[in-house]
């Protein structure tokens, strides 16, 4: 099997590790952390360091790898960092064995697809994205890059979700709809209307309750 790293060591990153391997395509040479301690390890696997050792890792021959980071800005600046200084380190896709892809559905590079996932017929997947555990992303629709669909998301047919957004737990999506890059949808909410740039919309049924800034934190507690 092929090593690889996982980039990141929290929750997500643990549920990542055991879908790689449960799926038994790659093997996992060690973990990449910018706040845990070196040496530490997480589910048998050490980190090894800093983002800034994966220059040496390609020398090792280490070369793929994937960015287990939860919230979507902060994933999009890890990926931006690291094409930046390694362009040739490639960002592989993982998807549980248990998720349902429609064979005509196309799913991006370095985009994460967990247990229970449904991807319908013709849907759009961009880089970076992840699909949490039992969510449904509809036909003809498209993620956009780094965006995000949380556990127990239901995405209607033909929605257009934009650049870094993110659809928090429990959300329901209407088909047809169009949300803007950078929004956040909270816990629990019903959209049956498009949805600007840069909009946190929480509720039954989902109204705006402020513009936010690039990269608001959306993965705690208020």
């Amino acid at each position: 099997m092929e090593k690889i790293v996982i980039i990141g060591a929290s929750g997500h990153a643990r549920v990542i590790i055991e879908t790689v391997e449960l799926n038994k395509k790659y093997q996992i040479y060690g973990l990449i952390d910018s706040f845990k301690p070196k040496g530490q390890k997480i589910l048998g696997y050490e980190i090894l360091g800093t983002e800034d050792l994966i220059q040496d890792l390609m020398k090792k021959g280490i070369r793929k790898g994937v960015i287990a980071i939860g919230d979507n800005w902060t994933r999009y600046m890890m990926y931006t960092k690291i094409k930046e200084e390694t362009p040739d380190f490639e960002f592989v896709t993982i998807i549980h064995s248990s998720a349902i892809i429609s064979p005509s559905a196309k799913i991006g590079r370095g985009t994460v697809v967990l247990a229970s996932v449904k991807v319908n017929t013709y849907a759009e997947i961009g880089d970076g994205c992840i699909l949490n555990t039992n969510s449904s992303f509809g036909h003809d629709g498209r993620l956009s890059d780094f965006s995000s669909i949380a556990p127990g998301v239901t995405v209607g047919g033909n929605v257009a979700i934009g650049f870094c957004t993110a659809i928090s737990l429990g959300a329901n999506v209407i088909q047809g709809i169009v949300i803007g890059k950078h929004s956040i949808i909270g816990a629990g909410s019903l959209i049956l209307h498009d949805i600007d740039d840069f909009k946190l919309v929480f509720g039954v049924p989902g109204k705006e309750i402020k513009t936010i800034e690039k990269g608001e934190k959306y993965l705690t507690k208020s």
